[in-house]
């Protein structure tokens, strides 16, 4: 037996004199809290409020008169302090003093009981118009619900509230959705919130209800997995609130938490707000989804009498945009192509993710729902390609945030990072934090991504952001047993061991720098020789150096301050000469062995033809559990005669035919041609992967190189046509490039270092800047780290020797003014 059932066997309970007593026992009774008692408890009140209307209406002799609640009564969704939202309809055919006297004799019981009332009179009429002047009336009036009196009435204005709600909904939806971003910028988000207003907040009650107008209006609809669970949570929460309080508050404050949890039957405060928290994100990325399709409704209604006058009355085809292998563009959204295989294609999810970001659009609904539903499970250690998109999502900056909470509202997240549902919506009671864990681990990598150009290897700054809190699921030290989920997660997504210890170093120090130089006397030789101690290496030192950056800046405004970047910097510094007398210097390229025996085959043929010659093959790593080598990869080799111009007509030729570069190097050899004489021939090896489709033919390339090194085939005009026809979009802002000096420098040549955000024609770009510059490229080490390009350029005068300090420095400068032009 419910609890209505039990208060509906006593009859004279729902007298004015009855309900009180009925009421509190009902607040007080503990076995079937949540739905089950607001259904009850507007059942309660309206039998009550049913019995003054009855005795009302005689008394004051009307007739075509109906009672009806609204807004979160008419849902029948009564708090233990919720208002009463009652509107008094009629026909307008009583006297004025009849339905004034009816109305006093309704709201007065209910005031000298003590509840808050929010009443109305009105006409059919009057209420039609007072909701077209008045959005949220309008919106309350969505829910009127019949309680007394003419249920004819009541239901005729229901039907004509929701009627002029569909047949407005091109001007009321615009309205209702300023009315959620204004409310937003004001009350905040309510998943990051210490202490959040239940209702107010972005992702609270008042959003879930705006959902149900956007339903109501038949012009879009909110996806609905999770979403009735979340308002429930949400709703127990304030009843829980309220009845610990004894007072109509939304706000859940900080010395009410426990008590609360424990109204709930929860551990503890922090069980309530991740709770609170998961709820809210449920129902703000449902907000999302759902507004952003009412917009694109609107957008396509807006232009389709447009469209279809200029296309003969047909309508518009959607043009759909290739942006990776199985994702396009359509309509402002990432979504599959038609010809992709998920259940065959685990890389999928990330590389969709990372295509989206970096375009800076939404990934759809139904393609993320897809992905979760049919893509399959990524092999351990994941695969290149994997880990590469990985670090690509991470490094779109601002528009990483929105892909990942797709990912992460379908489960996908946690499937591929199964260490994350530790941290996830898990609150931080620092008031230093803005965010939960798992959004300040994402905010890092955002922050992170500005940074990369002042490292040498951004994939692990951005993944080493996203990881280095990730202890705080676990109890104890949350840098010691971040160490071992590092390591443990960097094996799986397939970094070597050496980088998987760097990872586990970041993270394990991550706190090091900003506490040593706030915190210790830096004029203590032994607190920076501890220091390069535990960092090991200038390499780790410049990754710790910018992780320790963003991960202040993603804390929040109190975390970082120029004092505190001074301080930093003044200890990176000193640790650094630590390390630099304490570590032998790095071998030079030049160095190194001498090519490999194909290597060597292919230049001996092209100094024998004169022209290039290039071979590809698959590359593999260590074999799968199933001992099927795993594909990590293209490898295309070039061997050609020395000749000017070789590395930008060799990339643009990449470029032109959509190979994206992943790793490239450059080497001029000398090889024996008789008599005591040597010719210099030029080997370059590229890892490459198609952009989307399959690979061209290396006959093809052949072609193209051999009449880009003649002048026949022009590149940049050619790449520049393309770009006119399909420009790509700029999602993100990406931070500039920079150019610099490398510090470790060779005795035979100087290293340029360039780090820019890799796009199609980069390595052509360079190339071109430095064959301008009138420099020889003795050998190139060129890396791709997800979206930023990391090369090293070791070049040389004309007479082969290094650049005077002088010209190395208007090299530098030059080709950064080339790179940003």
């Amino acid at each position: 037996m419910t609890s209505a059932d039990r208060i509906n066997e006593q009859p004279n309970d729902s007298g004015p004199s009855g309900y009180p007593a009925a009421r509190l026992r009902l607040l007080q009774e503990k076995a079937q809290p949540g739905p089950p008692r607001r259904s009850a408890l507007a059942g309660l009140t309206d039998a009550w409020v049913q019995a003054l209307f009855t005795s009302a209406a005689e008394a004051a002799g009307v007739r075509g008169a109906a009672l009806v609640a609204v807004g979160g009564y008419g849902r029948a969704e009564l708090s233990p302090r919720s208002d009463l939202d009652l509107l008094l309809l009629h026909d307008g055919k009583s006297d004025a003093s009849a339905i004034a006297a009816l109305a006093d004799r309704i709201w007065y019981p209910v005031w000298d009981l003590g509840l808050a009332l929010d009443h109305s009179v009105r006409t059919p009429g009057e209420a039609r118009k007072t909701a077209g002047d008045d959005l949220k009336v309008h919106l309350g009036l969505l829910d009127a619900r019949h309680v007394a009196g003419d249920i004819q009435l009541a239901a005729g204005l229901r039907t004509t509230m929701l009627a002029d709600w569909r047949n407005q909904a091109l001007k009321r939806l615009p309205e209702l959705y300023e009315l959620c971003q204004e409310r937003a910028e004001r009350q905040g988000e309510l998943q990051f919130l210490l202490e959040p207003d239940l209702k107010e907040a972005r992702g609270g009650l008042r959003d879930a209800t705006a959902l149900r107008a956007v339903a109501a209006s038949w012009l879009a609809d909110a996806p609905r997995a999770g979403l009735d669970d979340a308002r429930r949570r949400l709703l127990d929460a304030r009843d829980a609130l309220q009845l610990v309080t004894g007072r109509a508050t939304d706000r859940l404050a900080l010395q009410e938490q426990d008590q609360v949890a424990a109204e709930l039957g929860l551990l503890d405060a922090d069980v309530l707000l991740r709770e609170v928290y998961e709820a809210a994100r449920t129902v703000s990325y449902a907000s999302d989804v759902t507004w952003r399709e009412v917009n694109r409704v609107l957008r396509s209604r807006a232009a389709r009498p447009r469209l279809r006058t200029m296309l003969g009355g047909k309508p518009p085809v959607p043009q759909r945009t290739p942006l990776a292998e199985g994702v396009v563009e359509l309509e402002g959204e990432v979504v599959l192509a038609r010809t992709a295989r998920p259940e065959r294609d685990p890389v999928l999810p990330l590389r969709a993710a990372a295509a989206a970001a970096q375009a800076g659009l939404p990934i759809s609904l139904h393609a993320v729902r897809r992905l979760a539903g049919t893509a399959g499970p990524l092999p351990v250690p994941w695969p290149a390609e994997a880990r590469e998109q990985l670090v690509t999502l991470l490094g779109a900056g601002e528009s990483t945030v929105p892909v990942w909470e797709a990912l992460e509202a379908e489960g996908l997240i946690t499937r591929l990072l199964p260490d994350w549902e530790r941290v996830r919506c898990r609150p931080q009671r620092n008031p230093v934090h803005t965010w939960t864990v798992d959004r300040h681990l994402v905010e890092a990598a955002v922050r992170a991504s500005s940074l990369t150009r002042r490292v040498g290897r951004p994939d692990l700054l951005l993944v080493a952001a996203l990881l280095h809190d990730i202890g705080k699921g676990w109890p104890g030290d949350h840098s010691a047993a971040g160490e071992v989920i590092a390591r443990d997660v960097a094996t799986r997504i397939g970094f070597d061991r050496t980088d998987a210890e760097v990872l586990a170093t970041l993270v394990r120090y991550h706190l090091l720098l900003v506490e040593t130089a706030t915190r210790r006397d830096l004029d203590d030789p032994a607190t920076v020789r501890s220091v390069a101690d535990a960092v090991g290496a200038v390499s780790t030192l410049e990754l710790l150096h910018a992780l320790t950056e963003a991960d202040a800046l993603a804390t929040g405004p109190a975390a970082w301050s120029s004092w505190r970047g001074s301080l930093v910097d003044d200890l990176v510094e000193r640790v650094t000469a630590v390390l630099i007398g304490d570590v032998p210097a790095e071998p030079d390229p030049e160095d190194q062995d001498r090519p490999g025996a194909e290597q060597e085959r292919l230049a001996m043929e092209a100094l024998r033809t004169g022209e290039p010659v290039l071979a590809l093959h698959a590359q593999t790593q260590a074999p799968r559990e199933d001992g099927s080598p795993e594909p990590v990869g293209v490898e295309l080799l070039i061997a050609l005669p020395e000749q000017p111009g070789v590395l930008p007509a060799a990339a643009g030729v990449l470029a032109l035919h959509r190979l994206t570069v992943r790793a490239a190097d450059l080497r001029a050899v000398e090889l024996p041609t008789g008599l005591g004489r040597q010719s210099t021939v030029l080997l370059l090896s590229w890892r490459v992967a198609a952009e989307y489709g399959s690979l061209p033919q290396a006959a093809r390339l052949r072609a193209d190189l051999v009449r880009a090194l003649d002048g026949s085939l022009d590149i940049r005009g050619k790449l520049a046509e393309r770009e006119a026809a399909y420009p790509r979009r700029r999602g993100i802002k990406a931070p500039p490039p920079q150019v610099r000096l490398a510090s470790t420098g060779s005795r035979l040549a100087t290293v340029i270092e360039v780090r820019a955000q890799d796009a199609p024609g980069l390595l052509h770009r360079i190339g071109r800047a430095l064959e301008t510059a009138a420099v020889r490229v003795r050998s190139a080490h060129v890396s791709t780290l997800g979206a930023n390009a990391v090369d090293a350029f070791y070049v040389t005068g004309a007479e082969g020797k290094p650049l005077s300090e002088q010209a190395a420095v208007e090299l530098t400068r030059g080709l950064e003014t080339a790179l940003r032009g």
